[in-house]
């Protein structure tokens, strides 16, 4: 089998088993459904994992080519290309081992839900979807994965429609991503323009030509056109990557069915985004202004959307906005050009923050689908495998060694504070109180959900003025009193315990390679004034020295301190987070309400469009078509109407009208 065949059989086994199951699953036996999908993308994972260890021995050269031309336009060519080297094989990996685990789980997950088939079908495109993205080596099919992608997790928030909060949420994440995709698509079309190409190298090669063309883009304002171009495909990337402000769909795309939260908000679709940055690093390098945006933006991120965990009664929320969090270290990470450890952070992070989405899966089966955490506690003896596994998460999620979160946050940390770039110092501060907050809401979520006295089996009413303690009050149902939560089914436990595996050895096995080594080869470009890995790495040692001076650090101790102050104020002194939410309760107010980014959304943008809609409406319709140009239609018919009365049908009133008219002609030619 040759390369080429191989290299097709990864993206389009997942298509054929999606095709398969979505137009036929409903004729096929229910089993059908899970055992194609899983088998397409086992393969898929396989074969992933063949061409990533060819492409790390040397044994398979990085292959960039055309699979087939789309059309021709003039000397610009649409084509269907793959650039495969160490970046993208190895996101290939990430996206079909964490896809694959997401369709063992769901199973169990999704066992008794009537869309069964249609559930495996979506995960199955969405696989696919992302693997074109990855795989792309032009714009044209990146921006079409990058769209395939954005569709299918619009059916995938949206899978339960007859829910209200679901519709809602999937129409929100479409609409915000709509406005990203705005700016990615100018940015792309900009590329067209300037370069004449849409293919990677033929753009990388010719870009440091373009550093001092600038375009004025405000009269008198000159910009330097590749900080636009890099500015608009970041746009893409803050609406798909959830960056702030455009961050406000994820935490409602929890709406969708739990595995779907894992795969589309842990390893794949926000990571979009931070993969495109990584692979345009070369025009990125060319911007100074375009990386210190980025480094703002994740900044601010990292450190809001962490405080919003905080204060999250809703167990997949909590998990949600960590994801938002984690993100924001990881465009830091390329705002100061330490692209491989945004990459790294990215896979280990894949498997932690799955593992963590999974485990509050785990939960809410046992709970019967309550989702609240207050409703919860006690569960650690009920679900062994879930508590274990959902522990190794935390500990990897609040950077404690040495577990895969610590050994890429500290790398993060360190890069950024050895930067140079403008906003570095913002920054520094963001991502080192992200490492307190961080710690605290993650063992905050395990604490109240695993340790402290059993709160289930109690009616529910006390916390119904929540607005997101029960979104979906048909679905969740909770346990019945005296009732008490089981271990899920093996198809639930085992994908977390697959999950937690690389949670624990991924960073100190990949932290040498991918950051201080040659692992992604020539996939990434760094300009030697922004290569703050380089001047780490002089000092790096091996993973257990990287280890044990990260013990030494201030974030490391932030960490303990997160969890100490979690442990404290949710077991030794319960009754303190109420006292703290009293005192401080202007703060919760804003926190609560999330900074007020979806009132002024739903105000200012929506309340704006309806008040448009309304004007034109009023003035449009019912002053000119129904008043102006529909009573011009009635006043000719009326018109007519009297017009018509001269219509007599008498021969005698006909020739008297000639008569008349003749006179009236002969009269008018004399006075002439």
């Amino acid at each position: 089998m040759g390369m080429k065949t191989i290299y097709l059989l990864i993206p389009l086994l997942p298509l054929f088993a999606a095709v398969v199951v979505g137009l036929f699953g409903r004729k096929l036996p229910r089993s059908t459904a899970h055992v194609l999908t899983i088998a397409a993308v086992a393969v898929s994972f396989g074969l992933s994992v063949g061409v990533l260890l060819d492409i790390l021995k040397g044994a398979a050269p990085p292959f960039n080519d055309t699979i087939y031309t789309w059309l021709t336009s003039g000397n610009i060519r649409f084509e269907v290309g793959f650039l495969i080297d160490q970046l993208s094989a190895m996101m290939m990996v990430v996206v079909t081992f964490v896809s694959l685990m997401v369709h063992i789980y769901t199973i169990g997950y999704m066992r008794d839900d009537p869309g069964y088939s249609r559930f495996f079908s979506y995960i199955s495109l969405f696989t696919f979807s992302m693997l074109m993205l990855v795989m792309s080596n032009n714009f044209m099919q990146l921006f079409f994965g990058w769209e395939a992608v954005g569709l299918v997790s619009y059916l995938l928030i949206g899978f339960w429609f007859k829910r209200p909060t679901a519709i809602y949420a999937n129409l929100k994440a479409f609409l915000v991503n709509r406005v990203g995709d705005f700016g990615f698509l100018l940015g792309i079309g900009l590329i067209l323009y300037c370069f004449e190409s849409l293919d990677y190298a033929s753009v990388f090669l010719v870009a440091p030509q373009f550093t001092d063309v600038t375009v004025t883009l405000i009269p008198g304002l000159e910009w330097s056109l590749l900080t636009v171009i890099c500015i608009l495909l970041f746009i893409g990337a803050m609406g798909k990557s959830a960056q702030v402000p455009l961050h406000v769909w994820l935490p409602d795309s929890m709406e969708g069915p739990t595995p779907i939260s894992a795969l589309i908000h842990a390893a794949t679709m926000v990571t979009a985004g931070i993969f495109m940055v990584a692979r345009m690093s070369p025009l990125y390098e060319l911007s100074t202004t375009a990386l210190s945006f980025v480094l703002v933006i994740g900044a601010i991120t990292a450190l809001l959307m962490a405080f919003l965990g905080i204060i999250q009664n809703d167990i997949k929320r909590v998990v949600a906005y960590s994801t938002l969090s984690q993100l924001g270290y990881m465009t830091v990470a390329l705002g100061v050009s330490a692209y491989s450890a945004a990459i790294f952070h990215l896979m280990t992070h894949a498997f932690f923050k799955a593992l963590l989405f999974l485990g509050a899966g785990s939960v809410i089966i046992a709970m019967h689908h309550d989702q609240d955490l207050r409703r919860m506690g006690g569960l650690r003896k009920y679900l062994p495998v879930t508590y274990i596994t959902a522990v190794i998460g935390s500990l990897a999620l609040a950077g404690i060694p040495p577990f895969a979160g610590f050994f890429s946050k500290d790398a993060i940390i360190e890069a950024v504070g050895v930067s140079h770039t403008p906003g570095a110092g913002l920054a520094y501060f963001a991502v080192m109180a992200g490492v307190f907050v961080t710690a605290f809401y993650s063992f905050r979520l395990l604490f109240l959900a695993f340790h402290g006295k059993e709160r289930f089996g109690h009616a529910h009413e006390e916390h119904h003025d929540d607005d997101h303690s029960d979104d979906h009050d048909d679905e969740h149902h909770g346990l019945a009193p005296g009732e008490k939560p089981r271990e899920s089914p093996w198809v639930v436990t085992l994908p977390l315990i697959l999950l937690a595996i690389p949670s624990v050895i991924a960073g100190l096995l990949y932290i040498k390679p991918m950051l201080f080594g040659s692992f992604f080869g020539n996939a990434i470009t760094v300009r030697p004034e922004h290569d703050v890995l380089q001047h780490i790495g002089t000092e790096f040692h091996g993973w257990f020295e990287f280890m044990l001076h990260g013990m030494m650090q201030l974030p490391f101790w932030l960490a303990i301190a997160g969890i100490a102050s979690a442990w404290y104020l949710y077991l030794v002194r319960p009754d303190f987070p109420a006292a703290i939410q009293a005192q401080f309760h202007r703060i919760y107010r804003v926190l609560d309400n999330k900074y007020y980014f979806d009132a002024f959304y739903v105000k200012f943008f929506a309340g704006g469009a309806r008040c448009v809609g309304n004007l034109l409406w009023k003035i449009g319709d019912v002053q000119i078509i129904d008043g102006f140009v529909n009573g011009l239609a009635h006043s000719i018919g009326r018109f007519a109407g009297e017009i018509r009365r001269l219509q007599s049908g008498l021969i005698y009133h006909y020739a008297f009208a000639m008569i008349i008219g003749a006179l009236a002609l002969l009269t008018w030619f004399m006075a002439r």
